[in-house]
């Protein structure tokens, strides 16, 4: 199958979240009850049971006016994916289309999926004690189908084919809003395989790091242990080790 990547205009989003209920329906994730913390945007975060979200951002203009930035978030299925480097039950796979799969029965767990991810998309369940995250519609993109959400956006926000085709459109795109318009992802970590065409400045978009980086402690203790054999073994004991470590740093 040839590579395959979704474009997302940010330009064109009009926080209908259209989008995060079709990847409910198809992937049948369950609700939960949230509460309102002064904003739209709802749930607050991705979680295990929503790999799709539409965020909401309330940008200040120089004349007093209010903007809104909407942005369709979840995995963006690196090429050089962090994620499958560091899954010690090989749990995370790439499939021919260049997307990152999951195999949930393989999944143990522990979390360096977590950790390591470059844009803090993967969720943990401490329910299922499992990792989980967008598959981009596996399922349906084998069968000729697109995505959920690319089928239920219905202002022409998303769109997905071959890699080649979408990067040209997002550039075309760029160039016909101009002013701080810019294309994101495709220079990340080998090229990601969700590509965002960016309205505005990259810093007036919430959790979508201008420089993301590849925790580098993760994968200093991977490749410490595993040509030992003790990589898997010792994997979630590493990562909440980081993860305490992490949260002494900040707290």
């Amino acid at each position: 199958m040839a590579e395959q990547i979704q474009l997302i205009d940010t330009s064109k989003c009009t926080g209908c979240r259209g989008c995060q209920v079709a990847c409910k329906q198809w992937n049948q994730l369950s609700a939960r009850q949230t509460t309102n913390k002064g904003s739209y945007q709802n749930p607050p975060d991705l979680q295990e049971n929503t790999w799709t979200l539409v965020r909401f951002r309330e940008v200040s203009e120089q004349d007093g006016r209010v903007k809104w930035t909407f942005r369709k978030d979840g995995c963006l299925h690196c090429t050089d994916a962090t994620c499958v480097k560091v899954c010690p039950a090989g749990a995370r796979f790439r499939l021919s289309n260049g997307a990152i799969g999951t195999d949930n029965e393989k999944c143990v767990g522990c979390q360096a999926c977590v950790a390591s991810c470059p844009f803090e998309k993967s969720r943990y369940s401490e329910a299922a004690n499992k990792a989980y995250k967008c598959n981009l519609c596996a399922d349906r993109v084998q069968d000729g189908l697109l995505p959920a959400c690319v089928k239920a956006c219905p202002t022409g926000a998303l769109k997905f084919g071959e890699r080649g085709e979408m990067l040209k459109l997002a550039y075309a795109r760029v160039k016909e809003l101009g002013g701080d318009a810019s294309v994101y992802g495709d220079k990340f970590f080998g090229g990601t395989h969700l590509i965002f065409v960016l309205e505005e400045k990259v810093n007036l978009y919430d959790a979508l790091p201008a420089k993301p980086k590849v925790a580098s402690s993760v994968l200093f203790w991977k490749d410490l242990l595993q040509p030992f054999g003790l990589w898997e073994a010792g994997a979630g004991v590493v990562v909440s080790f980081l993860s305490r470590s992490r949260i002494h740093r900040t707290g």
